[in-house]
């Protein structure tokens, strides 16, 4: 029977059948003939009610028995389309799935048995017909006809192929009722960790994560913050992120940024925006590396950039990179520019004097370390030797003008190549925004700005063209994050404005698909420490391989993947990333039987007896991992195993995309969106740096610059020009 004892046996013909038959037919005589059965016609009645009642409890039996043989060889089609995706104030839907439990582990060892096989594997008819479609591929006509009749993909078809998602499907087909699978949204400030090897569905469950989060509202009817980092540039993603910002009306607070279309994406100045004056260095010299000897130059880069900043600050300039990067290459100019204006504050007539000893200098008297400087450089120098004033912003920059030019230019070197990769091209448009240039209708957006308009932001940093530069401003855009939810911690989201609250937080939800490549030193404080300021990151990836190699240290490695609370297994290829959800799980009992039968000769030659025989069913239990490395290799496309809501595991599987009649997008966007697919590398292989010909800098036709700006001009405006403190 199908109900469950002690020992489960699905894995069988369907023998309560013949019961229904029976209780059919003895049904039938009892209210055809019953005097066949030496009944009255009343009583005939009531026993056919009774073998019909009986047969049906047996028929569902049976029906258990079929379903659960079918599931192990095809699941139901799971579809849904996106309007159908269920948005919950409580909780975040994932799929449809069951808790996995010890009776599944017990199941799914028993598929392995040699005596089950003829239930698990497709049966003749589907091999033969598959070995027919290949021979009759390049047959003359009208054979390929005969072929596509046997991959009709139809429930009328007998030899009805398999979906093509590969693995075993037995791996949730031994669960036949399947319920909605969710997480609380409580779990998610722990954040959320994807592990998939490529095209096995990642992107899938990072949309149906993103449409909701894009359309939930909270009890107050406002919406939450949605920000997706996409360092390959995917296609499919841009469109159902405009189509669910549009379908919950909030396509006025979609922003784009796209390093590969810097005609029609928005503009971010990566360290336009700081509580420290400090983070502006942090943010620069963190990308350079800290190995070796090269730790001592990136101390001297950080402390050559905070001089730099801290002058342009008072100066009242924003920094950003081009200004940074003029500076680090002729110091000169911005030593002169703040004395200027120091001793325009603070001694009028000091250029009276510094022009006279300006006039006094040549190449005999010029001081040895300040050769190669401008004069007037010198005279500066000199006169405040003489005057000895002090401050801290004119001290540093005379630090720097006392090196030796060949000296400065080697210790810098370093620093150099990183700006130039941030300022080549129309990337320096997009990186370092003229807030001055009103004729401009791209918006500036900086996340404190994003996070109190509770908007959208799709973040593209088209790693295919130029994997370092997508690293350099996907980790300078972390530590802007960063340093902005520390501020919202602290003072609140809405800090500065009338009746702010230091309480007032916002779920800030990050989507970093491909995350090990924009990992940096930044995100072990932002995984660890920005739940508190409302961050809910969801990081997406291949292998724990991909961390520990971006990271360099295996210990910092850990030290990341141990900050995700909530783990998603997709199917992957290497045995120790499976190992990360494997070994966190239990051992568990499962029933074996074996079959024991034997024969003893009579030792009594006059006995009757000859021999004696005995057949014995004999139960035994063994220790078995709940699930092995090998399951999470096994796993079809669109299905994972998630460890959740305090170490449950789960077996889920996504639904799959259908189409909705009004998904809809502006024809630049359209086009955008269809140039990003021919361009699209597989995932596995776009860290080579493959350049995507003429599409880095190739200018956009004027009409559908014209429409995008239409559509974005509206977000906003350019920020008012000046330096902004968080």
């Amino acid at each position: 029977m199908a109900q469950p004892h002690s020992i489960e046996v699905l894995l069988r013909p369907a023998v309560e059948l013949y019961t229904v038959a029976v209780c059919a037919i003895a049904a039938l005589l009892c209210l055809v003939a019953p005097w066949s059965l030496a009944l009255s016609p009343s009583l005939g009645v009531g026993s056919a009610l009774t073998f019909l009642a009986f047969g049906a409890i047996r028929l569902r039996d049976a029906l258990a028995i079929l379903r659960y043989r079918r599931n192990i060889r095809r699941l139901p089609r799971y579809v849904m389309t996106s309007r159908g995706v269920p948005v919950s104030q409580q909780r975040l839907f994932i799929g449809r799935g069951f808790r996995w439990e010890q009776r599944h582990t017990h199941r799914l060892m028993q598929t392995y048995r040699p005596e089950f096989r003829r239930y698990v594997e497709p049966p003749p008819l589907h091999r033969l017909a598959r070995r027919l479609e290949e021979q009759l591929e390049f047959a003359p006509s009208p054979l390929p006809t005969l072929a596509r009749l046997t991959a009709w993909d139809s429930p009328l078809n007998p030899t009805r192929p398999l979906p093509p998602v590969g693995g075993m499907p037995r791996l949730h087909g031994i669960e036949p009722h399947e319920t909605d699978v969710t997480l609380p949204l409580g779990e998610r400030v722990g954040h959320s960790l994807v592990l998939g090897t490529t095209r096995v569905g990642k992107t899938r469950l990072a949309e149906l994560f993103i449409t909701q989060d894009i359309r939930r509202k909270n009890a107050a009817g406002e919406h939450e913050v949605v920000i997706v980092f996409d360092p390959k540039g995917d296609a499919d993603l841009l469109k159902r992120m405009y189509v669910e910002a549009k379908r919950a009306g909030r396509e006025g607070e979609f922003y784009i940024f796209h390093l590969g279309w810097p005609d029609i994406s928005a503009r971010y100045n990566a360290v336009g925006r700081f509580g420290r004056i400090s983070e502006v260095a942090s943010r620069i010299a963190g990308q350079l590396s800290g190995e070796g000897d090269s730790a001592a130059f990136r101390e001297f880069a950080w402390r050559f950039v905070n001089i730099i900043a801290r002058a342009l600050v008072e100066l009242g300039q924003r920094p950003d990179y081009l200004l940074i990067q003029r500076h680090v290459i002729n110091i000169d100019a911005l030593f002169m520019e703040y004395a200027a204006h120091f001793f325009s504050r603070t001694d009028p007539k000091a250029w009276d004097v510094i022009v006279q000893l300006e006039a006094t200098l040549n190449d005999k008297n010029m001081p040895r370390n300040m050769i190669g400087r401008e004069k007037r450089v010198v005279a500066i120098e000199q006169y405040l030797s003489q005057v000895r004033v002090y401050d801290p912003v004119l001290d540093g920059l005379r630090s720097a003008v006392r090196y030796d030019r060949t000296y400065f230019d080697k210790i810098v070197a370093s620093l150099l190549p990183l700006l130039e990769k941030l300022t080549t091209g129309k990337t320096a448009q997009l990186l370092a925004p003229n807030y001055s240039d009103l004729d401009d209708p791209r918006p500036i957006f900086d996340w404190m700005q994003i996070i109190r308009k509770r908007a959208v932001v799709y973040v593209g940093l088209d790693a295919l063209s130029d994997a370092e530069v997508a690293a350099a401003v996907g980790n300078s855009m972390f530590s802007d994050l960063v340093s902005v939810a520390g501020h919202i911690y602290k003072f609140g989201v809405d800090d500065g404005l009338p009746g702010a609250s230091a309480d007032t937080k916002v779920p800030i939800n990050v989507h970093a698909d491909e995350f090990n490549e924009l990992l940096g030193d930044e995100f072990v404080p932002m995984v660890n420490k920005g739940g508190g300021a409302g961050l809910q990151i969801t990081a997406y990836t291949q292998t724990l391989s991909d961390i520990e190699a971006r990271i360099g240290n295996r210990a910092k490695a850990g030290q990341i993947v141990g900050n995700f609370n909530n783990l998603f297994m997709l199917r992957v290829r290497e045995t120790s990333t499976a190992e990360l959800l494997t070994q966190q799980l239990p051992k568990v009992e499962v029933y074996t039987t074996a079959l024991m039968s034997g024969a003893t000769d009579s030792s009594d030659p006059h006995g009757k007896t000859d021999f004696t025989s005995n057949t014995l069913d004999r139960i035994s239990t063994s220790s078995v991992p709940l699930i092995e490395p090998a399951h999470v290799v096994g796993l079809p496309k669109g299905q994972c195993f998630a460890l959740i809501e305090g170490g449950n595991l789960w077996k889920i599987r996504m639904p799959l995309p259908a189409p909705d009649p009004d998904e809809a997008m502006p024809r630049d966007l359209q086009e955008m969106a269809a140039t990003m697919r021919r361009h699209s590398i597989e995932a596995g292989d776009w860290w080579n740096n493959q350049a995507l010909p003429g599409l880095q800098d190739a200018p956009l036709p004027d009409d559908l610059i014209d429409g995008f700006r239409h559509l974005v001009g509206t977000a906003t405006s350019p920020a008012t020009a000046g330096p902004h403190h968080g």
